[in-house]
């Protein structure tokens, strides 16, 4: 019993470093993640740069449109 106890660190060592090694050699889907959170990461600073371009303009349209309204109910 001593002697299982005693080999299960080093049996689980030895599938450890197995693993990683296998891992390190496995790029099959690293691309893809990196090609999805790029687009994300694009889609979202477009998005940021065009409410930063429209937002002033859409702030002024919205202050006529209600100036307008209550010019037109005095």
């Amino acid at each position: 019993m001593w002697k299982k106890i005693c080999v299960l660190p080093q049996m689980m060592h030895i599938v450890l470093i197995g693993f990683i090694q296998d891992l390190k050699k496995d790029e099959r889907g690293l691309s893809d993640a990196v090609v999805a959170v790029l687009l994300i990461l694009v889609g979202v600073l477009a998005v940021v740069m065009i409410w930063g371009l429209l937002s002033g303009w859409l702030g002024d349209l919205w202050k006529q449109i209600t100036n307008t309204a209550k010019s037109g109910l005095s």
